[in-house]
């Protein structure tokens, strides 16, 4: 359903960002006034229905004036507005939308948008995955964070109580619409689990736009239009890059999780939702950039810019503790359900210098050293 043979002859401006994978490439639209704008949906697949999935708090904001700009292309136009939160993505939320589209009669060319941050996106992916096989989507995200990564590459899935993002598919959406206009209404907190996101790019493959988000983060924080559309703009430029050489995470792709490892196991042994995505990525940064350091890969003077800029941006910095009688044995028992682990050994994305990133396996011994040095004690 990636390839659609019933789209309409493209009206849309050129996007900003392109993600190119043959028949499943598409592009990335950035910029203010996109959610309304009868551009932004040119050229998409046309159908009898079409479904928009939100939230509850995003769905009240957003949702209705969606609907308005969709409703001269899709004759029926339904709404779902899901439970908000990381904890809802599972199986049970993720029937809701299957529910819909069987109760609503939605045929296979019926198109979903997904219209919410990752936990919207990702589950409206996954259903489009499965329904009938395969049905087209759009991204429209309205978090920082899932503008700068997670709309973006076509990974999908739910949630499992011993790992996240274990179940799920690659499927690429027809479009990602990043309307910048959305973050104004972004609380403050997920703003900062955002910028962990696009403050990850730097130390894997970009050192002149860490410079810049070090120079510019106080302009980040306040919302300036400017700073944000460069952000989220490089952010997608190298996201787009890396998933156009490898787009099912066979190597060069697992360089984007860096910091996710220890993020992952920090949300799972928590609960998903206690801490947001991007803090536990924020934190999980922390620790990757100490084991690079202890490997070799990059200074001490490194590690403290990083931790200074992952603090400035309102991001936790020491790892909780999940277990006061076997802390590193909960950790380590947490991310070997990794997806990066392999036969049980725990595989990381550390630094082997700034700017450059690999996949590499590290003795639980330096383990222990990282998490000593930057965990929270009993």
């Amino acid at each position: 359903m990636n390839d659609p043979m019933n789209a309409t002859p493209s009206l849309a401006p050129r996007p900003q960002v392109e993600i190119a994978l043959g028949a499943r490439s598409y592009g990335i639209h950035i910029g203010a006034g996109l959610l309304e704008s009868p551009a932004s949906y040119a050229g998409l697949p046309r159908a009898a229905a079409a479904l928009i999935v939100s939230n509850t708090t995003v769905g009240p904001l957003y949702a209705q004036r969606l609907a308005a700009a969709l409703a001269p292309h899709y004759p029926q136009l339904h709404t779902l507005a899901l439970p908000d939160g990381e904890a809802y993505k599972n199986w049970d939320t993720l029937n809701l939308i299957f529910s819909t589209l069987l109760e609503r009669g939605c045929d296979r060319q019926t198109v979903l948008f997904a219209l919410g941050g990752g936990v919207v996106g990702d589950l409206s992916g996954f259903a489009a995955a499965c329904y009938m096989r395969g049905v087209p989507f759009v991204q429209i995200p309205t978090t920082l964070l899932a503008q700068v990564d997670s709309s973006v590459g076509g990974k999908t899935g739910i949630n499992h109580p011993l790992g996240k993002n274990m179940i799920g598919a690659f499927y690429q959406p027809q479009r990602v619409i990043c309307d910048l206009d959305s973050l104004r209404t972004l609380p403050a907190r997920e703003l900062s689990a955002g910028l962990a996101e696009v403050i990850k790019y730097g130390p894997i493959a970009d050192m002149a736009f860490f410079d810049w988000v070090e120079t510019h983060l106080d302009a980040l924080l306040a919302r300036a239009p400017q700073a944000l559309a460069h952000a989220v703009q490089r952010s997608c430029e190298i996201k787009a890059a890396v998933v156009g050489q490898d787009e099912r995470e066979s190597g060069l792709r697992a360089i984007l999780n860096f910091g996710h490892t220890f993020g992952h196991a920090i949300e799972a042994g928590l609960g998903y939702g206690r801490w947001l995505h991007g803090e536990a990525v924020g934190c999980g940064m922390v620790l990757a950039a100490r084991l690079s350091q202890l490997q070799g890969g990059v200074d001490e003077s490194f590690v403290q810019r990083l931790i200074a800029l992952i603090a400035r941006a309102g991001l936790p910095t020491v790892a909780p503790l999940l277990d006061a009688n076997d802390n590193l044995g909960r950790y380590l028992a947490l991310m070997r359900v990794d997806k990066k682990a392999e036969a049980g050994a725990i595989k990381f994305v550390l630094l082997d210098r700034p700017g450059s990133a690999q996949l590499c396996r590290v003795p639980d011994e330096l383990l222990a050293r990282a998490l000593a040095l930057h965990g929270a004690r009993a």
